[in-house]
């Protein structure tokens, strides 16, 4: 038995979800992908998949032989990718979970430079503001954006960039309902809220002064693009990283409201399991974002 290619087998397996797609994955046929799973379990006496004709799923063995399989073949990737000088020809799947603002708004932004950097290489993006649990949905990379500290983790996290937060609202809006002054005007606007966020913004003048208003009105949202669509259609006033409104702020779509007050600085992480920390391709896909807001104008 090839141990290393078993170790792929197995792997590919778990991450693919299926024998079929694990055999297309690696260009295997399916019997081989079934023979090298068998050949695995046997040398080891263990069973590593609870498996029949319509689904799997992975045996205590398997969670714990899935984690060690991971970390080896990582840093054998890692290994190989550093000994043969390997860079713009990595390839193979990378699963990638980021905010929406990341993977739609910003989508543009960065992946035609990456795609062409890494031509090669597989990129799965998951889009979703809500949290999720990278090693048990087997993803390699979170992208996240962050106005507080991250909060304590077994995730290794690496800071990207920071974006001053910005309030923002439609031209037709502002026409109908005029141009707030202080913030305290605010109380009489309609305040679209974020609700993954704190519903609370805290706006500090020039004078260091700080007030706190209750984002409140007619509409709140989970997801981001929710709250930017509702902003562009004149529902109300919102907050969004700079980066996120640049594009539109630029063409005019939206305008600043307040823009002599500082609303806060939210932080731009990346966040990785520690057992993948090898990876070659979650470490270029890193390194590739930090460069891309590094080189950005006011990030």
């Amino acid at each position: 038995m090839d141990q290393l290619l078993a170790m792929r087998v197995f792997r590919a397996i778990v991450e693919a979800r299926g024998f079929s797609a694990a055999a297309e994955r690696l260009d295997l046929s399916h019997s081989t992908v079934s023979r090298q799973l068998k050949q695995l379990e046997a040398s080891m006496g263990v069973q590593l998949l609870n498996r029949n004709t319509r689904r799997f799923a992975l045996t205590d063995a398997g969670e714990r032989y899935y984690r060690h399989c991971t970390d080896i073949l990582a840093r054998i990737d890692a290994m190989n990718a550093a000994m043969t000088g390997e860079g713009a020809q990595l390839s193979g799947l990378l699963r990638v979970t980021v905010p929406l603002a990341i993977g739609t708004l910003e989508l543009q932004d960065w992946l035609p430079a990456f795609r062409a950097r890494y031509p090669e290489m597989r990129l799965e993006v998951s889009c979703s503001d809500q949290f999720v649990d990278l090693v048990a949905e087997r993803f390699d990379v979170a992208l996240r954006i962050s106005s507080a500290p991250l909060a304590d983790s077994s995730l290794m996290a690496k800071r990207l960039a920071g974006s001053d937060t910005v309030l923002v609202a439609a031209p037709a809006y502002l026409a109908t309902h005029g141009l707030p002054v202080n913030a305290s005007d605010l109380a009489h606007h309609q305040l679209l809220a974020f609700t993954a966020a704190p519903v609370t913004w805290q706006l500090t003048d020039e004078k260091g002064h700080t007030e706190r208003v209750a984002a409140r009105g007619a509409l709140a949202a989970d997801a981001i693009t929710a709250l930017y669509a509702a902003a562009l259609a004149g529902a109300g006033i919102a907050a969004f990283t700079e980066r996120t409104a640049r594009s539109e702020l630029a063409r005019g779509g939206l305008v600043r409201v307040l823009p002599q007050y500082h609303a806060g600085t939210s932080h731009y992480y990346a966040l990785y399991p520690h057992t993948r920390h090898q990876n070659p391709r979650a470490r270029a896909f890193i390194d590739f974002m930090a460069d891309h807001y590094g080189s950005e104008p006011g990030l």
